[in-house]
């Protein structure tokens, strides 16, 4: 018998389930104490862990009474808190890798262990980088995140996913790893910028067409509400455009995305190529709104979407305040940006199309002189 053979009985077959859970918290006020839902997600409290609190320099100067408040949160009650760590807002803090090697210095420093906390508060792009920080450094220490960003709250902020850029690649270094909780304090609204409340709404655009006719409803019966980003119409928003979020990683069978299918990503193989284009002078969300709408034109033109569905989705999208033909379209190469994410999803190239407002399905091949017109037709919008 030759070695090989022998050796194959020896063969072991591992396998193993690991449950994840993690509460995401809507609240105003985090930072009163009489407030306890912060509080309450430190769960090792007899154990006097550390607390790291990283804050969006955005967030930071809205609100500069924002680090005294938590710093007396925490010292009210008996908790560790360390220095606060100001990072760049936006994808400054996604580009430049002094930032994720200042929160290694600074764990390195403060002796942070596995069984302390980084708080971060900021925008999705900056949730991002402190969760790719905190993921890795000691294999993972918890997180907890507090997105400051209409997006960050019901989409970037509340999943499973961070990243940062990498050679002006969006997202090309990451990981999967579950906060350990997520706090979505309201007021933190407040602190945007027109623009950037606008931004957000996209993605809860997107997961309603993929998923949910009725949630697509509301925001077009409210899009004049939503345009002036009235409180309660906003707040419907990101609580429902949250939970379909949630409800996708947990229910779809590939939380950590290990195949090529990626619904949630309906708008986004154009859109991360956008943001590269114009050297993120484009928001996130505003990229994500062009895509949506390059995409749902496409189906039309494909013949998987009606005329007046599209039109539709084009409607919503301009009454919210979107420009959809904006000249970064013209350097678009669709060949390329397909081919880059086809790299990204690992293989096979797999994009979201709808056949109804509500209902996503995926295609495998792109026609890309039908996607040529379908940023024609942009184009020739008058927003």
């Amino acid at each position: 018998m030759s070695t090989f053979s022998s050796l194959e009985q020896h063969n072991i077959k591992q396998r193993f389930t690991v449950t994840c859970e993690y509460p995401v918290i809507f609240t105003r006020n985090t930072f009163d104490t009489h407030n306890p839902l912060l509080l309450n997600t430190i769960n090792n409290i007899d154990e006097s862990p550390k607390v790291l609190v990283v804050i969006d320099q955005g967030v930071h100067d809205a609100t500069p009474e924002l680090t005294y408040k938590i710093n007396h949160y925490f010292s009210h009650f008996n908790i560790n808190v360390l220095p606060t760590v100001i990072v760049p807002a936006g994808e400054a803090s996604k580009n430049d890798e002094g930032v994720i090697d200042g929160i290694y210095q600074t764990v390195e420093n403060h002796a942070i262990d596995r069984h302390s906390y980084i708080l971060v508060i900021g925008g999705g792009a900056v949730v991002d980088a402190i969760g790719y920080a905190a993921a890795t450094a000691h294999r993972g220490i918890r997180l907890i995140r507090m997105p400051s960003t209409v997006l960050g709250q019901n989409d970037a902020g509340v999943g499973v996913k961070n990243a940062v850029n990498y050679h002006k690649r969006k997202n090309y270094i990451g990981t999967f790893a579950t906060p350990h909780a997520v706090i979505n304090d309201l007021d933190l609204l407040e602190t945007l910028t027109d623009r950037d409340k606008r931004s957000g709404i996209s993605e809860a655009i997107k997961v309603a067409l993929i998923k949910d006719k009725a949630f697509f409803d509301e925001l077009y019966l409210q899009r004049h509400q939503l345009a002036k980003f009235e409180h309660a119409p906003m707040e419907n928003m990101i609580v429902k455009g949250a939970k379909w979020h949630l409800h996708h990683i947990s229910s779809s069978g590939d939380p950590f995305e290990l195949g090529s299918a990626r619904p949630l990503d309906f708008g986004h193989w154009s859109a991360h190529k956008l943001e590269e284009l114009s050297n993120n002078e484009l928001r996130h969300g505003e990229a994500v709104a062009i895509g949506i709408a390059m995409d749902s034109i496409y189906s039309h033109l494909a013949g998987y979407l009606s005329k007046g569905s599209t039109d539709k989705i084009i409607e919503l999208l301009v009454d919210i305040g979107f420009q959809l033909n904006h000249p970064v379209l013209n350097q678009l190469n669709v060949s390329k940006a397909l081919a880059e994410f086809k790299e990204h999803l690992g293989g096979n190239l797999c994009i979201t199309l709808l056949s109804d407002i509500g209902i996503g399905f995926e295609v495998n091949e792109i026609n890309e002189s039908l996607m040529v017109q379908s940023i024609e037709q942009l184009n020739a919008l008058v927003n």
